[in-house]
């Protein structure tokens, strides 16, 4: 058991800083790829939205597996 927490919080670690590293402060997700992000919208829209709520699921996961594992 204590083997497939461990695996399991490594995995959700590595997507946790993805998902964080992906979100960049003050411009769109599409100047990350290239695009100009020139449009100055100040609301989470599309991919941004999803990204921003994973990253909140992740951590909250995260948690919640290491408050397992100090259980056992």
């Amino acid at each position: 058991m204590e083997k497939v927490l461990t695996i399991v919080q490594i995995l959700i670690s590595v997507f946790l800083v993805a998902s964080i590293l992906l979100q960049q402060k003050g411009s769109g997700l599409g100047s990350t790829f290239g695009g100009d992000g020139g449009t100055g919208y100040s609301t989470r829209r599309g991919i941004e939205k999803v990204l921003f709520c994973s990253t909140i699921i992740l951590a909250l996961a995260f948690l919640a597996i290491a408050l397992v594992r100090i259980r056992f």
